[in-house]
Protein backbone atom coordinates (compact mmCIF):
# COMPACT_ATOMS: atom_id res chain seq x y z
CA UNK A 1 0.00 0.00 0.00
CA UNK A 2 1.32 2.96 -1.29
CA UNK A 3 -0.48 5.65 0.55
CA UNK A 4 -1.03 5.24 4.55
CA UNK A 5 -4.89 4.99 5.01
CA UNK A 6 -6.30 8.24 7.17
CA UNK A 7 -2.21 9.01 7.64
CA UNK A 8 -2.52 13.17 8.74
CA UNK A 9 -5.50 12.60 10.83
CA UNK A 10 -3.81 9.63 12.34
CA UNK A 11 -0.65 11.57 12.70
CA UNK A 12 -2.70 14.26 14.21
CA UNK A 13 -4.05 12.05 17.10
CA UNK A 14 -0.81 10.25 17.57
CA UNK A 15 0.59 14.07 18.21
CA UNK A 16 -2.34 14.68 21.50
CA UNK A 17 -1.60 11.10 22.46
CA UNK A 18 2.34 12.33 22.65
CA UNK A 19 1.67 15.78 24.52
CA UNK A 20 -0.89 13.86 26.77
CA UNK A 21 1.88 11.31 27.84
CA UNK A 22 4.34 13.86 28.51
CA UNK A 23 2.04 16.19 30.14
CA UNK A 24 0.71 13.61 32.63
CA UNK A 25 3.39 10.91 31.85
CA UNK A 26 2.10 7.54 34.03
CA UNK A 27 0.34 5.86 36.40
CA UNK A 28 -3.14 7.03 35.89
CA UNK A 29 -6.43 4.79 35.50
CA UNK A 30 -7.10 4.44 31.62
CA UNK A 31 -10.22 6.77 32.47
CA UNK A 32 -7.69 10.00 33.18
CA UNK A 33 -6.40 9.48 30.00
CA UNK A 34 -9.28 9.08 27.85
CA UNK A 35 -10.40 12.36 29.35
CA UNK A 36 -7.24 14.11 28.58
CA UNK A 37 -7.16 12.81 24.87
CA UNK A 38 -10.72 14.02 24.85
CA UNK A 39 -9.50 17.89 26.12
CA UNK A 40 -6.53 17.45 23.52
CA UNK A 41 -8.41 16.39 20.27
CA UNK A 42 -10.87 18.98 21.28
CA UNK A 43 -7.82 21.60 21.23
CA UNK A 44 -6.84 20.70 18.27
CA UNK A 45 -10.32 20.48 16.45
CA UNK A 46 -10.70 17.34 15.85
CA UNK A 47 -14.18 15.56 16.74
CA UNK A 48 -14.30 12.85 18.66
CA UNK A 49 -17.15 10.60 20.52
CA UNK A 50 -15.98 8.61 23.47
CA UNK A 51 -17.60 5.31 24.80
CA UNK A 52 -19.52 5.14 22.20
CA UNK A 53 -21.79 1.93 22.28
CA UNK A 54 -20.73 -0.75 19.07
CA UNK A 55 -23.55 -3.42 18.40
CA UNK A 56 -21.75 -6.80 17.65
CA UNK A 57 -23.68 -9.28 14.94
CA UNK A 58 -23.34 -12.82 13.80
CA UNK A 59 -25.37 -14.05 11.48
CA UNK A 60 -27.78 -10.60 11.07
CA UNK A 61 -28.43 -11.08 15.07
CA UNK A 62 -26.67 -8.36 17.68
CA UNK A 63 -24.94 -10.75 20.26
CA UNK A 64 -22.86 -8.06 22.13
CA UNK A 65 -22.30 -4.65 22.47
CA UNK A 66 -18.88 -2.62 23.24
CA UNK A 67 -18.08 0.39 24.34
CA UNK A 68 -15.48 2.18 22.20
CA UNK A 69 -12.63 4.49 24.55
CA UNK A 70 -12.80 6.77 21.84
CA UNK A 71 -14.10 7.69 17.85
CA UNK A 72 -12.44 9.61 16.27
CA UNK A 73 -14.20 11.51 13.28
CA UNK A 74 -16.84 8.68 12.44
CA UNK A 75 -13.01 7.19 11.04
CA UNK A 76 -10.70 5.52 13.71
CA UNK A 77 -11.37 3.68 16.67
CA UNK A 78 -8.80 4.38 19.46
CA UNK A 79 -8.19 2.17 22.55
CA UNK A 80 -6.51 3.00 25.20
CA UNK A 81 -4.62 1.08 27.74
CA UNK A 82 -2.39 1.96 30.89
CA UNK A 83 -0.33 -1.22 30.99
CA UNK A 84 3.12 -2.09 31.53
CA UNK A 85 3.45 -2.97 27.87
CA UNK A 86 1.24 -4.15 25.33
CA UNK A 87 0.55 -7.19 24.52
CA UNK A 88 -1.21 -9.48 21.64
CA UNK A 89 -4.43 -9.66 23.62
CA UNK A 90 -4.78 -5.94 23.26
CA UNK A 91 -4.04 -5.93 19.77
CA UNK A 92 -6.61 -8.62 18.76
CA UNK A 93 -9.15 -7.07 20.71
CA UNK A 94 -8.73 -4.16 18.60
CA UNK A 95 -8.83 -6.02 15.51
CA UNK A 96 -12.11 -7.54 16.92
CA UNK A 97 -13.75 -4.22 17.14
CA UNK A 98 -12.25 -3.62 13.43
CA UNK A 99 -13.90 -6.40 12.42
CA UNK A 100 -17.29 -5.41 14.02
CA UNK A 101 -17.57 -1.96 12.73
CA UNK A 102 -17.49 -0.45 9.67
CA UNK A 103 -14.31 1.28 10.76
CA UNK A 104 -10.73 0.42 9.30
CA UNK A 105 -8.06 1.63 11.21
CA UNK A 106 -7.53 1.70 14.98
CA UNK A 107 -4.70 2.79 17.51
CA UNK A 108 -4.04 1.61 20.14
CA UNK A 109 -2.42 3.73 22.69
CA UNK A 110 -0.34 2.68 25.69
CA UNK A 111 0.20 5.16 28.64
CA UNK A 112 2.57 2.63 30.41
CA UNK A 113 5.90 2.84 31.56
CA UNK A 114 7.20 4.38 28.22
CA UNK A 115 4.54 5.38 25.14
CA UNK A 116 3.65 3.14 23.44
CA UNK A 117 1.35 3.02 19.98
CA UNK A 118 0.28 0.24 17.37
CA UNK A 119 -1.95 0.99 14.49
CA UNK A 120 -3.79 -1.60 12.77
CA UNK A 121 -6.16 -1.73 9.86
CA UNK A 122 -8.84 -4.27 8.91
CA UNK A 123 -10.07 -3.22 5.40
CA UNK A 124 -14.38 -3.34 5.12
CA UNK A 125 -13.04 -5.57 1.56
CA UNK A 126 -12.22 -8.31 4.04
CA UNK A 127 -15.36 -8.20 6.18
CA UNK A 128 -18.58 -9.96 6.40
CA UNK A 129 -21.90 -8.09 6.85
Amino acid sequence: MDEILHKELTNKILGCFYTVYNTLGFGFLEKVYENAMMVELYKQRIYAEKQRPISVYYSESVVGEYFADIIVEDTIIIELKAAECLIEEHELQLINYLKATDKEIGLLLNFGKRPEFKRKIFTNDRKRM
